[in-house]
């Protein structure tokens, strides 16, 4: 191949990128990258600074050819890429302390992707990155966008309802389980297929094939089961885990354990301040050792973080869109009748066999019952608060609020609609018309 590829990560100070670059080292021969842009806005100029110079050590150290620029300049990076990767947080972490700290006051569960702590972010978020794609239709028509922003399915959604951009949406949850379930069988994960069904943080996995061997079963008399780092670790109850029929994303125990989860978030909140902090005190840690000038490789200490192993499904991604190896990813694509009581442009969270031309989703062996009105009612929530991101208009964004199902009564959603739109009032300019 002549020419090498040009990548951008639009995030690009954000304390995963190390992860990322390690992943472009390593897979170099399968995806050539010669141009990597790492571009950030001006208040993430420092951090784009301390990760930009770690990862033109990192590549120096590799000893291939791939030219690093740091810049805030989107458009320029923008220009001409192969791919472009979002890994953004509008607002930053104080947004995010405020999406989890404000519901709890209402004795509502506050988390940064799902429930009213979720709906902001996607208010917060799928405006810019619309932006982004209005910039990528004219100066890089046909480039791939994988978009690892949260909410993912609901800003992968909003980016094929309203532009023409090739987008994917991932998340670290597929590729994390496929890592739990390789240990505990000890087998690679070659030899691992699991069934994905629903939306993103809204999952229940309905296979798990090992060598051959159904294992659903007695994963399903397993309570403690797989978890992430940013959820708490509460127990699954056995007799509801049995009875299930499918592994759910750990996030389902913010709708199976409402009661449980919120009283553990405000025990927490007086412990350690909301997760927003602690994530900080991380990245605090983390970005001090980036700084080191002998530093040269990704530390250890970013697995902390709840979204390790993001990069790894980016750069598998990237590898298998590039070269059409036709292997089965877990990805965030329009629904197309696979979940056939979804509208066909919902954003769904299944298997897909990934081609040259994009992600094919695969038909769906097993659905249970149910699982179904869950699925349908987070999915009415997501469509009406999409609308609203893009309207600013207040009627949506109550009815979002009214329909999510963490969210108990009318009563509730409209002070605490009122509170979190004016938090946010300095990113939402969609909800505040000057004049």
């Amino acid at each position: 191949m002549s020419k090498g590829l040009k990548v951008a990560v639009i995030g690009g100070g954000s304390s995963y990128t190390p992860e990322l670059v390690e992943g472009f080292i390593r897979f170099h021969q399968e995806l050539p990258i010669k141009e990597l842009w790492l571009v950030d806005i001006e208040a993430g100029l420092h951090k784009l600074s301390i990760v930009g110079n770690l990862a033109k050590r990192m590549v120096e150290q590799s000893g291939l050819p791939i030219d690093v620029h740091l810049t805030t300049d989107r458009r320029e990076a923008i220009r001409d890429a192969d791919f472009i990767s979002t890994q953004m947080r509008v607002g930053m972490l104080e947004a995010r302390g405020r999406d989890e700290s404000i519901p709890l006051k209402y004795g509502v569960i506050g988390q940064e992707t799902t429930g009213p702590g979720g709906m902001m972010k996607a208010l917060r978020t799928i405006p810019v990155l619309l932006d982004i794609c209005r910039d990528m239709e004219e100066l890089a028509p046909n480039a791939w966008l994988l978009n690892f922003t949260n909410p993912a399915g609901m800003v992968t959604e909003a980016i094929h309802t309203y532009t023409n951009v090739r987008s994917v949406g991932l998340c670290n949850a597929p590729i994390g389980l496929t890592k739990w379930l390789s240990q505990t069988y000890n087998t690679p994960p070659a030899q691992i297929y699991t069934e994905f069904v629903g939306l993103n943080h809204l999952h229940w996995v309905t296979r798990v094939d090992v060598n051959g061997e159904d294992k659903l079963p007695e994963l399903l008399n397993n309570p403690a089961g797989f978890t992430g780092k940013n959820v708490p670790q509460n127990g699954w109850n056995p007799d509801f885990l049995r009875s299930l029929g499918g592994l759910p994303s750990y996030y389902l125990k913010y709708f199976y354990m409402t009661d449980e989860m919120l009283a553990e978030q405000q025990e927490a909140l007086l412990r350690d301040g909301h997760r927003a902090a602690v994530v900080k005190r991380v990245e605090d840690e983390l970005f001090r050792l980036y700084s080191d000038p002998e530093l040269n490789e990704k530390p250890k200490q970013l697995e902390q973080r709840g979204g390790a192993f993001y990069s790894e499904a980016a750069v598998n991604l990237m590898k298998s869109l590039h070269n059409g190896t036709n292997d089965i990813q877990t990805l965030n694509v329009a629904n197309r009748g696979v979940i056939d009581f979804l509208p066909v442009e919902a954003a769904i969270e299944v298997n897909c066999v990934v081609t040259r031309n994009g992600p094919l989703p695969l038909p769906l062996t097993r659905v249970p019952a149910h699982v179904k009105g869950l699925i349908h009612a987070v999915k009415t929530y997501e469509q009406l608060a999409i609308r609203a991101a893009v309207t600013g208009d207040r009627d949506l964004a109550l009815q979002a609020m009214v329909h999510h199902p963490l969210v108990p009564n009318v009563n509730t959603a409209i002070p605490l609609l009122n509170e979190m739109l004016e938090a946010n009032k300095a990113y939402l300019p969609q909800f505040f018309p000057q004049g």
